[in-house]
């Protein structure tokens, strides 16, 4: 494909943008980002195209280059005022680098040019959801039900959010619904990852037990279920099980905290100090804010102290 896009750009005298276009995809596919930049960057001088604007950004992603893909994309934004998939590009690339409030305020823009458009909903809903607003978030994700969407996702997210706005009547046929509609079995674990929240919440730990169990059984790497399981089992006094899922969890998701802090606290109660004092530390690594970390810290220099 790349020789015959090279001989037609050769045919056209290098004129042709489109075929330019072309040679770029080639050069990206193989993974030469350079080469296919200098290619997108070619044609847009040539013709101002929205889809050529996409291509190039996705280049500047690939070269781990977020900003410089969102100064693109505001650039195409003064050609071509409005354009929606612009307008969601910028928005994806603030919700990759986790800038959260920004990312809504674009998904915000795009409906304003269309209404429909399934991503910005979702995106819009689950960031009311985040920000604890339930109710909110349920009206986005009741709208994306209205417009016929009708998939496991919405249905786990539906599920969660009646659970949180005590609307309890629609949260088990929810989460039925998102279980019938499981495509595979990471859908799946998730859940049975939420019902196990659930359970939590309502005060049935054997079912929240059961719940995390059925989660690993259809995805063998989920860390969090690890951690909650390993704090059932300290409920139950079963130390040893519960160091064994604490230490796969933190294995699974270094970058998570809850498994070091649960560890730290587990071999504080056991009268392990120095293990603690390891585990609080990476815990206040993973997050610094975390303030039970913190007093966990401070208690044990104490104890150091008096040693």
């Amino acid at each position: 494909a790349l020789d015959l896009a090279a001989l037609a750009t050769e045919h056209a005298q290098f004129k042709d943008w489109w075929w330019k276009v072309q040679i770029g995809k080639c050069y990206y596919r193989l993974g030469l980002y350079r080469e296919a930049e200098k290619q997108f960057k070619s044609a847009l001088k040539q013709q101002d195209m929205v889809d050529t604007i996409l291509y190039l950004a996705k280049v500047y992603l690939r070269l781990d280059q977020p900003v410089t893909a969102l100064n693109l994309f505001k650039q195409g934004l003064d050609r071509f005022p409005g354009e929606v998939t612009l307008i969601c590009g910028i928005a994806r690339i603030y919700e990759e680098m986790n800038n959260i409030s920004s990312a809504a305020e674009y998904y915000k823009d795009v409906l304003k040019q269309d209404n429909t458009h399934v991503e910005a909903i979702a995106c819009i809903g689950s960031n009311h959801f985040y920000s604890d607003q339930p109710e909110i978030a349920l009206r986005f994700y009741r709208r994306l039900l209205q417009m016929g969407v009708y998939n496991c996702q919405l249905f786990n997210n539906l599920g969660l959010c009646c659970f949180y706005a005590q609307q309890y009547d629609m949260t088990l046929s929810s989460f039925e619904r998102a279980l019938f509609l499981a495509e595979n079995e990471e859908e799946t674990a998730d859940v049975w990852y939420n019902l196990g929240h659930v359970a939590v919440g309502i005060g049935d730990l054997n079912l929240a037990y059961q719940c995390f169990k059925l989660t690993l059984v259809n995805n063998n790497n989920y860390a969090e279920a690890y951690n909650n399981l390993a704090v059932l089992e300290m409920q139950k006094g079963h130390i040893e099980q519960a160091r064994v899922f604490l230490q796969t969890a933190s294995s699974l998701a270094p970058h998570m905290y809850e498994p070091h802090f649960n560890f730290a606290i587990l071999s504080e109660k056991t009268g392990d100090l120095q293990r603690s004092y390891t585990a609080a530390r990476k815990s206040e690594e993973a997050f610094p804010g975390h303030v039970d970390t913190q007093q966990l810290i401070k208690q044990l220099k104490q104890h150091f102290a008096m040693l």
